[in-house]
């Protein structure tokens, strides 16, 4: 087994920190130079570059870019009963948390006369991204679609690669159908992203796009930024356990297999486990040694510990949790004496799990806390996915004429020193005369 960076944490040097802490997809030029082609072809050529990016990348020759509603129904009707159960439960705990997020309508008069209010209305319309390839993820569908049906979105787009039969996985399909989305359309990758953006002869232009994806996919939400409404740069998946020495569930064999369930995402994923003592350290390196050959993803989830894997030991508890905010993981697993009172210093991660029973798994699939999250170290400025990715608030503003009267003088001072004597007399015409 081969690990990026090991040993101990104070003893890090420049370009094992950088390996940590720079896994930004921006950073590569090729790979933004690749994706700028791929908007610009999308841009200029609509559905005919859509098809070709399918038999490039997908292997797939598609007849028809959209994917029937009668077609997701029948997935659902296929499905294994415990599969859409599960599926089902997911549903309902992703609604009910979400739910509770809704902001409330606000109206407050500031002043005598000065009522101010802010109205919440959710998007025209959305497009979900639904990564494939490797693997299907019906539980993305569920993560973005039922937030934005919460909010209220219009419409409800869905984007997922195609497979060999020219469709997304069934249980993709099947989920569109369960969380009712509006339409799905079979394109993939950075394609599926400037289609969302720009529209197309068949796939419809969306005012927000949202979901998890590669890194060509996270390269062109980037990119797109400043035309659609994005997210959050959610990547390849990201875990960082710290393990204190001594802490009831700082288990070695737990910390291993936490640590393959998220590196058998993806080559790119990136994975570590910061130990209060060396001894533990070398434990987790063992357990994980270990389990591996028992992986049915191994080669994945040894290309992504070659990559950007790592174990490593520190003096304490105040060290690990100093790293963990320069590291701004998407997951991070607190497995310490007081996981509930350690998560008030943490000021960078995506989403928290507290103590040995809370499985990052769980979070993946069941809890009902989304698991669209920032990765690439940018969960130190983003949010995860939530309801109010599918809102925008206005805000309006009501002055009655004693309060205008009340505001025209200081209106007109502030005016004249900005050098905008127009505004000074629009607030002076408000004076009674």
């Amino acid at each position: 087994m081969r690990l990026a960076v090991e040993g101990s944490l104070s003893e890090l040097g420049r370009a094992q920190e950088r390996l940590l802490f720079e896994r930004a997809p921006h950073d590569d030029p090729e790979l933004a130079g690749a994706v700028r082609e791929i908007v610009a072809q999308i841009r200029e050529r609509g559905d005919a570059a859509l098809r070709e990016l399918a038999r490039r990348y997908d292997g797939a020759a598609l007849e028809a870019l959209e994917v029937p509603r009668q077609r997701w129904e029948r997935a659902l009707e296929a499905l294994d009963r415990p599969v859409r159960e599960g599926l089902e439960r997911a549903a309902a705990h992703i609604a009910r948390f979400h739910q509770a997020q809704l902001p409330p309508a606000l109206e407050l008069e500031v002043a005598p006369g000065v009522v101010l209010g802010r109205r919440v209305e959710p998007l025209r319309a959305v497009g979900a991204y639904a990564p494939g390839g490797r693997a299907a993820y019906p539980s993305t569908v569920l993560m973005c679609v039922v937030p934005a049906k919460v909010a209220g979105v219009d419409e409800i787009v869905v984007c997922s690669p195609p497979g060999p039969t020219g469709e997304p996985a069934d249980a993709v399909l099947a989920a569109c159908a369960l969380a009712r989305a509006d339409r799905l359309f079979a394109v993939g990758g950075a394609g599926a992203v400037a289609a969302l953006a720009f529209g197309t002869e068949t796939v419809p232009r969306v005012d927000a796009i949202v979901g998890p994806g590669n890194r060509y996919v996270t390269e062109a939400k980037r990119q797109l930024a400043g035309r659609v409404l994005i997210d959050c740069p959610a990547g390849p998946s990201e875990l960082l356990v710290i393990a204190e020495d001594g802490a009831e569930g700082a288990d070695p064999a737990l910390i291993a297999v936490e640590l393959c369930a998220q590196a058998e995402h993806d080559p790119d994923a990136a994975v570590a486990c910061v130990a209060t003592s060396p001894a533990l350290a070398r434990n987790v390196w063992s357990a994980l040694e270990t389990r591996l050959p028992r992986e049915p993803r191994r080669e994945i989830i040894e290309a992504a510990l070659a990559a950007r894997g790592a174990i490593l030991a520190c003096d304490g508890l105040d060290d690990a949790l100093a790293f963990a905010e320069r590291y701004a993981p998407e997951h991070l697993l607190l497995l310490t004496r007081d996981p509930r009172g350690r998560l008030e210093r943490v000021r960078a991660a995506g989403t928290v799990f507290l103590g040995p029973h809370s499985s990052v798994a769980f979070g993946d699939y069941l809890t009902g806390a989304n698991h669209v999250l920032p990765t690439g170290g940018l969960a130190r400025s983003f949010s995860g996915l939530s309801v109010l990715n599918f809102l925008r608030v206005a805000t309006y503003q009501e002055v009655g004429p004693e309060a205008a009267a009340a505001l025209a003088e200081a209106t007109r001072v502030l005016a004249h020193a900005e050098g905008l004597p127009a505004h000074a007399a629009a607030a002076e015409a408000r004076r009674p005369s």
